[in-house]
């Protein structure tokens, strides 16, 4: 794990909650908590990880800072497709938070007060997950018609855009497009539509310079008082995208990833029935899946 080579120093211990702060805690995710700071949100990546909707015991040091990092990286990016959710003057209000609160610097986005669309804006350049189960049962990729030839990560014809519902809890469930734009709005669903797939060109873009696939993502969106779109949460991070290695890709099975399914192939291996309380996780596995988001950081941000 090459720790040198990042700009920002990680912790040394996992930071599991944050407490503490002046702010009343408006939102707490299985990664995120988000505080209310009056004007705006402090949106916090915490370094606990989740598996199977089951937040584990442990986490992983320095985990919720690179993924904001790279979150950041992608968000400056993205300005030249739309708008998003970083306040304008982001950096020297993480610099002011920084001094009061040095753990939290790395780790948070001060970020507009918007409202999140009901739905995920998925896409999909390969077929692989809830994608590759749905083709198996279907020989569809949800409402998309595809050649009857495909494998387990197969690359897609052509990038598609296959939305799903935001659950509270639970698994997010597939909607289609006609859904979708029944729920939030025939003219939002276009825009929504189109700038997740300019997105996801862009991130494709970057992932073949840096000899990555990116097999597919999610972004969010929400909208202020007035109804304009913006990009919100996280963007191209490993968590919220499949990426793999382009050296060796081939279609026929699952490919090794960036993420955290290091953790969930241990946990399939062992007899537990996916609900609380979770199996400790040895530290062979906390070490080789915090190396893996190091690695993510280190071959994506440029």
């Amino acid at each position: 794990m090459n720790l040198d080579s990042l700009p920002f120093p990680l912790p040394e211990v996992p930071l599991l909650k944050v407490e503490n702060l002046p702010y009343p805690l408006v939102a707490s995710g299985k990664v995120r908590e988000v505080f209310d700071m009056g004007d705006a949100l402090l949106m916090v990546a915490t370094d606990r990880v989740s598996a199977f909707d089951v937040i584990m015991n442990e986490g992983l040091a320095g985990k919720g800072v690179l993924l904001t990092q790279i979150s950041l990286y992608w968000f400056q990016r993205a300005r030249a497709l739309t708008q998003h959710h970083l306040v304008e003057n982001h950096e020297q209000r993480i610099a002011e938070l920084g001094k009061q609160y040095p753990d939290l610097e790395h780790r948070s986005m001060i970020v507009k007060k918007l409202t999140p669309l009901p739905i995920e804006a998925v896409v999909r350049g390969y077929l692989s997950g809830s994608g590759w189960k749905a083709y198996n049962e279907t020989g569809k990729l949800f409402e998309y018609e595809l050649p009857s030839d495909l494998q387990d990560s197969s690359q897609l014809p052509v990038p598609v855009f296959t939305p799903t519902t935001k659950a509270a809890s639970g698994h997010d469930m597939p909607i289609d497009c006609a859904g979708a734009a029944k729920l939030i709005g025939e003219d939002l669903f276009k825009q929504v539509h189109d700038l997740s797939l300019q997105l996801y060109n862009m991130g494709v873009e970057r992932a073949t310079t840096a000899n990555l696939i990116l097999a597919d993502t999610k972004f969010e969106f929400g909208t202020d008082e007035s109804g304009e779109l913006y990009l919100i949460d996280e963007i191209l991070t490993p968590d919220s995208s499949r990426y793999w290695p382009r050296e060796g890709y081939a279609p026929g099975g699952a490919q090794p990833s960036f993420d955290k399914q290091f953790v969930r192939d241990y946990l399939e291996s062992l007899d537990w029935d996916k609900t609380p309380p979770p199996p400790t996780l040895p530290e062979a596995v906390l070490s080789g899946t915090l190396a893996r988001y190091v690695q993510a950081f280190n071959t994506i941000v440029e």
